[in-house]
């Protein structure tokens, strides 16, 4: 940010740079002009009002002139004085990433600590470089259909981005800075991704026993949380974060999980692994550094190794907990017990792995042609 006397000629001969410019005014306090990394270029009026910031957006420099947007400013600032309050219109002049800021600041208590810091990437990445410098209030649809759309190299997270920004709008409502009902996020469609979805087969988790096998005697306690994740069809950080007294009455009392706090009902040979493990403090997985359970680094760094060797490098860890789903369905199991078995609030988000027996339900069907098909000739 540089100050300056402020002339037409200097307004009209800033260009856009990599980052926002804002060139301040030395005749008048907290009037400038800014310049976005897209061109546009607009007047601005900064001050503080009942010691709130207060930033609103004067007008369009490039329809305006400098002299219209000084009258503008000395007007703005004169009410100001005389009324001693925030206007609704400046509250709508508000910049999107101080709004942003506040919402991160009020609404994180409704994210689990992984998650805000999940959408606080995205948002930093994806979101900020768009929509910085912008007024609340200006932002309409088509702003954010555009945006979508730059994202389109990256469907992933593009996706992903999407319900923060919406977030970040919708709270922009509850705040005071938009009208209700105003979101303009609402209705963008997402991109359409082919699914991730791997499992292993039969001969794929034969293979992948054995190198655990291998490596039983060096590594064991990385050995029984990828023999823990298979048997169980848990998530990474679930298993990771276990301590002794979440083990008991045969069974995982998870304290939290994507879901909330849920049980994990263990198979015998599940309960024989966690019973043969040693126990030498609170944690299940304990880290060699310090009072800690084993990283997802470590983790991960391992079962490199171990697909690797196994020939599955395409498999990640949470391809386990495909695993555990196809399996439970290929021996009949239903969607609500899997569900259940996987902690899924949502019945719906369960059938997506029903695509995974689609061998099981072929040789369904042919099981029935005895009893429904009659004789095929005379």
């Amino acid at each position: 940010m540089t100050k300056s006397r402020l002339t037409q000629r200097l307004v009209d001969t800033l260009k856009p740079r990599k980052k926002t410019l804002d060139v301040r005014d030395c005749v008048i306090r907290g009037f400038g002009v800014r310049v976005l990394p897209s061109g546009r270029k607009s007047f601005f009026l900064h001050s503080q009002v009942d010691g709130k910031r207060v930033w609103q957006s004067i007008g369009d420099a490039h329809a305006m002139t400098l002299e219209c947007a000084r009258g503008r400013a000395t007007s703005l600032l004169a009410s100001r004085s005389l009324a001693g309050k925030v206007s609704p219109a400046a509250t709508a002049s508000t910049l999107f990433e101080d709004v942003a800021d506040e919402v991160f600041r009020r609404y994180k208590r409704h994210w689990k600590p992984r998650t805000l810091e999940v959408n606080l990437g995205y948002y930093r990445n994806q979101i900020l470089p768009w929509f910085k410098g912008c007024a609340i209030g200006d932002i309409t649809r088509h702003d954010v259909q555009r945006w979508f759309a730059s994202l389109h190299s990256t469907p992933v997270a593009a996706d992903r981005s999407a319900p923060v920004l919406s977030v970040i709008l919708r709270q922009a409502e509850v705040y005071g800075y938009r009208p209700e009902g105003s979101n303009p996020c609402t209705g963008i469609k997402r991109y359409r991704r082919r699914g991730r979805e791997r499992f292993l087969n039969f001969d794929e988790i034969g293979r992948l026993s054995r190198v655990l096998d291998d490596k039983r005697e060096k590594r064991p306690l990385l050995v029984a949380i990828v023999r823990l994740l298979l048997l169980t069809g848990a998530r990474k950080s679930e298993i990771l974060t276990l301590k002794w007294p979440d083990y008991r009455e045969g069974k995982l009392y998870l304290r939290d999980s994507k879901t909330g706090p849920r049980t994990v009902w263990l198979s015998s040979l599940a309960r024989r692994l966690l019973d043969d493990l040693p126990r030498t403090g609170r944690w299940m997985f304990p880290s060699h550094r310090g009072d800690r359970h084993l990283s997802e680094g470590t983790l991960d760094h391992f079962w490199r190794d171990v697909r690797a060797e196994a020939g599955i490098p395409d498999v990640r860890c949470h391809d386990l907990r495909h695993t555990y789903a196809s399996v439970a369905l290929a021996h009949g199991e239903t969607i609500l017990t899997i569900g259940r078995l996987l902690g899924h609030s949502n019945p719906a988000t369960t059938l997506k792995y029903t695509h995974l027996a689609d061998a099981s339900v072929h040789e369904a069907a042919e099981a029935l042609v005895p009893v429904l098909g009659g004789r095929a000739g005379p």
